[in-house]
């Protein structure tokens, strides 16, 4: 049940710190309906989506001064829905020809370095906006913002949008094990019957899911040329032609003489998980949030859910997304073939 928020501005943001958010926005928090996330902290219900005080008050910061340029390349997506992956796949198309791919700086930074969130790190806790201005162009962003709630400018401008989702039920067992990393976790970890009751009521950082993945679909329905819709999945098993495709979107297209020398085939390698997980940056090194850059390699494998969902979760999610994605030509690929089985 939905709890509106307290008149105790320290009781309303639990773990936030009150201190470092605005007057507004703690006004704001105390007349937002409230609950407790996977992890046990409070998230808050805005403009139809729910999300921590402190990224909410960042996304306001960006929603407010952010200003788009033409070239701008923004990659969107749910969380743990193959983010890491995009941002180095986008990277090393668009920065191909600066140096060799020996040299390249996904080899010594973590992705989310080199692309960074507009929302965790740029605007992260600033009531102003900041120095966008000497970022190399095209300037190369990255946010988990829902669609409706992305600045005016960006929606009117020429940038470009990448977009990427992932199955529901390994999204689902992503964001399990990932919440069960989390540094500062107040309680137990998080039981999957716990996250189910969660997920199924859209109750999740950037949630609801369905919400998130529709309106940047039909946004890509409407606009193709700037919104470029992926499904992790269709990556996993054809990521050659997905780089093509990526490449020519963003308006780096291969030549015949780099696809004759495998450019493409290198970037795959390059980008793979398994590449960027053996890399000594990503297995020793942490985000400013203190979350360890291992946290965002796990396996990365299609179907995995089979290993940790019932059947009964399962078909639970299975017929939630089919009501909430009816009509709207968006599928997902599920192979349900277990079910019924037992286990």
């Amino acid at each position: 049940m939905e709890v509106k928020a307290e008149s105790s501005v320290s009781s309303v943001f639990g773990g936030d710190d009150l201190e470092e958010l605005s007057s507004e926005c703690q006004e704001l928090f105390q007349t937002l309906p409230r609950e407790r996330n996977w992890d046990g902290t409070y998230i808050y219900q805005y403009q139809g989506f729910w999300f921590r005080a402190r990224t909410l008050q960042s996304i306001i910061s960006f929603q407010r001064h952010f200003q788009a340029e033409d070239s701008d390349v923004l990659v969107i997506s749910p969380q743990k829905s193959g983010t890491t992956w995009l941002k180095a796949l986008t990277f090393a198309i668009i920065n191909r020809n600066q140096s060799a791919f020996s040299q390249s700086p996904l080899l010594t930074s973590n992705p989310h370095d080199l692309v960074r969130f507009l929302e965790f790190d740029l605007y992260f806790m600033k009531k102003e906006g900041p120095n966008l201005q000497d970022l190399p162009r095209p300037r190369l962003l990255a946010t988990h913002t829902p669609c409706s709630m992305l600045p005016s400018s960006i929606k009117d401008s020429e940038c470009r949008i990448v977009y990427i989702c992932r199955n529901p039920l390994d999204r689902f067992v992503s964001i399990w094990h990932f919440v069960n990393t989390i540094p500062t976790q107040p309680l137990n970890p998080t039981s999957l019957d716990h996250g189910l009751e969660m997920f199924c009521r859209g109750v999740e950082s950037f949630g609801p899911y369905w919400d998130h993945v529709l309106e940047y679909w039909k946004m890509s329905r409407e606009r193709p040329d700037k919104v470029l819709f992926l499904k992790y999945e269709d990556l996993k098993e054809d990521i050659s032609t997905h780089i093509k495709r990526l490449a020519h979107f963003l308006g780096f297209p291969f030549s015949e003489e780099e696809e004759r020398v495998g450019i493409i085939e290198e970037i795959s390698r390059l980008c793979s998980l398994q590449s960027l997980k053996n890399l000594m940056v990503n297995k020793t090194g942490k985000r400013p949030c203190g979350f360890k850059n291992s946290a965002h390699f796990r396996k990365g494998e299609v179907g995995d859910w089979v290993s940790y969902v019932t059947p009964a979760m399962a078909e639970r999610i299975r017929i939630l997304m089919e009501e909430k994605l009816r009509g709207s030509g968006l599928s997902f690929k599920m192979s349900y073939d277990f079910i019924g089985e037992g286990g």
